[in-house]
């Protein structure tokens, strides 16, 4: 269940990704590591380098993780993926892993959709297991009363596929472009 420890010669450490400072084992922040397997920058990119790389040479990843009390990281997302619906921050991974657990739904993603009132909407696009129905006040009613109520989609799609990379990587900025298009929405949310 985890990505395990830190190898010798590399340390590995979990920080606030408001604040930047360290945080004890069992708290959720972005997974630094530094060493001799950290690159010493990206070819002819300085300001990305500068990005990822801090003056103390830590590589801040931009996953998220927890480490518990023996060093063993789970990785629980990524920064970039992350919801902020009205000064909340929501992990989509938290709220896929939920939506797992329901015996209709074989793939889920969630992903943010602008909104003008909160800033980002909660949506999920749903593959559902063969010979399955679903509709989006089911998913809802999944989710109520067991996740926190900011974190229940907003919004649900049912469908075949996702967009990948020729790797096979599942690309959830063209899933939240193709929703903005078909819903409607822009930047600060719906238009109508």
């Amino acid at each position: 269940a985890t990505v395990g420890r830190a190898l010798p010669d590399v340390e590995v450490k979990i920080v606030d990704i408001e604040t930047g400072a360290t945080l004890p084992p069992g708290k959720q922040g972005e997974l630094c590591t530094r060493g001799y397997l950290v690159m010493k920058g990206y070819y002819k990119m300085p300001d990305e380098t500068a990005r990822a790389i801090d003056g103390d040479n830590w590589l801040h990843t931009g996953d998220l993780a927890i480490m518990d009390e023996n060093g063993y990281c789970k990785i629980t997302g990524r920064i970039k993926n992350m919801i902020i619906r009205g000064g909340e921050n929501i992990y989509p991974r938290e709220i896929e892993e939920y939506l797992y657990t329901h015996p209709k739904i074989s793939d889920v993603q969630v992903y943010g959709v602008p909104d003008r009132k909160y800033g980002e909407q909660v949506m999920a696009s749903i593959i559902l297991k063969k010979g399955m129905t679903m509709d989006e006040e089911e998913v809802r009613a999944f989710c109520r009363d067991k996740i926190a109520n900011y974190k229940i989609p907003k919004y649900v799609r049912f469908v075949e596929n996702y967009p990948m990379t020729a790797s096979g990587k599942i690309q959830k900025f063209k899933m939240r472009e193709m929703a903005i298009k078909e819903m409607q929405l822009d930047e600060a949310g719906p238009t109508a």
